[in-house]
Order: C-alpha cells, then sequence, then structure tokens
C-alpha cells in the first residue's frame, strides 16, 4: 500500500481531497497578505473612514456585477450550476443601494474605480466567455469571504461612521441565509462534488490564488489613490485660490489630480 502511495502522480493525490480543503491550502499565504493590506488593517482596527468605505463600495459592485452576470449567464454549465445560488448570495443589489444611498441617485455618474478593479473585472468576464469552470474560484474566494466576515464587519463599519441605522451596509446582510455557518458547509459540499479532471482540479487552485492576487491588487491601488487623493487635498488648501470648502469639493478636487497624478488607470464609470 505505501508502495502505490508513493507511486502516485500529483494530481492522483490532489484528487484524495476535497475541493474546498484544496483551496483553502493553496491560498493560505495569499489570504494572509490580503488580510495585512493597509484597508483591510484599518477595517480590523476599527478606523475605515467614509471615504475608503465609499471607494471600497464602487470597486466591490463593479467586481460582483462581473462576477454575477457571468455566474447567471454560465448558470446552467457543469461546474457552475453546483454553487449557483443567487437568491442566497447575490450582492449587486445591496450594493447599488448601498451606493445609492451615498451618492444619490446619479451614483453612477460619481464613481470611480482604480485600475486593478478593471483588471479584475476583465478577468472573470474573460473566463465566463472562455472557460466557465474558473468562475468557482472566484465565487468562492468571494462570497465565503463575505459570509464569513460580513456580520462582524458590518458592525464595525457601522461603529466606525457612526451610522445611527443599516442604511448604507447592506452589502453586509444576507437575508437569504439564516445560518451563514450550514450554508458554508452547503456550499462547500457542492462545491466538492463538482467533477473535475486532474488538469481541470489544478486550473481551479491556480484561479483561485489568481482572485486572492485581485483582491489584493485592488485593496493596494485604492489605497494609493486615497493617498494620493489625501496630498492633493492637503496641496490645495495650502493655496490661495479659493474653493468651496465642501468635502465633496475636496474630495472630487483631489481625485482629479490623483488622476492625473498616479498614471495607473483610474476608470470613470
Amino acid at each position: 500500500q505505501d508502495a502505490q502511495k508513493t507511486a502516485q502522480t500529483p494530481g492522483q493525490q490532489l484528487q484524495q481531497f476535497d475541493l474546498s480543503e484544496q483551496i483553502k491550502a493553496a491560498t493560505k499565504n495569499n489570504h494572509v497578505r490580503a488580510e495585512n493590506t493597509q484597508l483591510m488593517l484599518s477595517y480590523q482596527k476599527g478606523q475605515i473612514t467614509m471615504t475608503e468605505y465609499k471607494v471600497l463600495l464602487c470597486s466591490l459592485y463593479e467586481i460582483y456585477q462581473a462576477l454575477e452576470e457571468e455566474l447567471d449567464t454560465n448558470a446552467s454549465h457543469p461546474a457552475v450550476a453546483p454553487i449557483y445560488f443567487p437568491q442566497e448570495l447575490a450582492r449587486v443589489n445591496s450594493l447599488q443601494s448601498d451606493r445609492e444611498h451615498f451618492f444619490g441617485s446619479d451614483w453612477r455618474k460619481k464613481v470611480i474605480v482604480p485600475a486593478a478593479t478593471h483588471r479584475y473585472t476583465q478577468r472573470i468576464r474573460q473566463i465566463g466567455r472562455e472557460n466557465p469552470m474558473l468562475l468557482v474560484s472566484h465565487a468562492y474566494t468571494r462570497y465565503l469571504g463575505d459570509l464569513s466576515g460580513g456580520q462582524v464587519l458590518g458592525k464595525i463599519t457601522q461603529k466606525s461612521l457612526g451610522l445611527s441605522s443599516k442604511e448604507g451596509i447592506s452589502f453586509f446582510s444576507f437575508p437569504g441565509v439564516s445560518s451563514p455557518n450550514r450554508f458554508k458547509q452547503l456550499y462547500r459540499s457542492r462545491m466538492n462534488s463538482i467533477e473535475l479532471t486532474e488538469q481541470e482540479r489544478a486550473e481551479v487552485l491556480e484561479e483561485a490564488v489568481s482572485a486572492f492576487e485581485f483582491n489584493i491588487q485592488v485593496f493596494d491601488d485604492l489605497q494609493k489613490m486615497l493617498s494620493v487623493t489625501a496630498e492633493a487635498v492637503d496641496q490645495s488648501k495650502s493655496r490661495t485660490v479659493n474653493f468651496p470648502s465642501s468635502p465633496i469639493m475636496h474630495f472630487t478636487m483631489g481625485l482629479c489630480v490623483a488622476v492625473a497624478t498616479i498614471g495607473m488607470g483610474i476608470y470613470l464609470m
């Protein structure tokens, strides 16, 4: 028996483990790195600001819009169907409601996302067209992460921003999921039931690592964008030209300077 185990290929050894556990193991280091980005550390310390939360909402909306449109399009695909739970997990409507709360009914004209968000959504749409099986990696990374930390992060956001109600933070609520822990168990079991060849399983694991990297790049780009914006606002305050003193005007001015300064591709939506 030992000789047989020794003779197994890496792919055969992979098949002995649940796909969800394999993804968890493969992305362990990436998970730690994501948690230690400056934006996420601010969250963990309860120091998230309104500006940080708003720009995060904008990127999350674009990411989930791409993901959920591709999941809808490929709902009957044999790898997607087992983990397709639009009623329980869909985030786009919640994010749209949150953005409207903070930006108003014409929020589409006011939001910005960094280049990393654009690259992330492009990748999701590419695999939706070319290899829908890999959507499993992105769905697992986003949805289970949000289910795991949603309630805690929602409370942190409400407290940090001094919100008197839950308006503006509906993204963190999953009204269609009565027990996050039980639902995560169901989701993992459905995911583990997907039939994959050795090569396909390896591709899903590789894409899960990429999904984490995309998220890390989004967090880092958002932080860079905010840093440049803050510097631009500080510089504008020291000039003799008089501008309206509202926070919205300062934020808009800063973002305009940021777009011209960092040259990393900020896209107006």
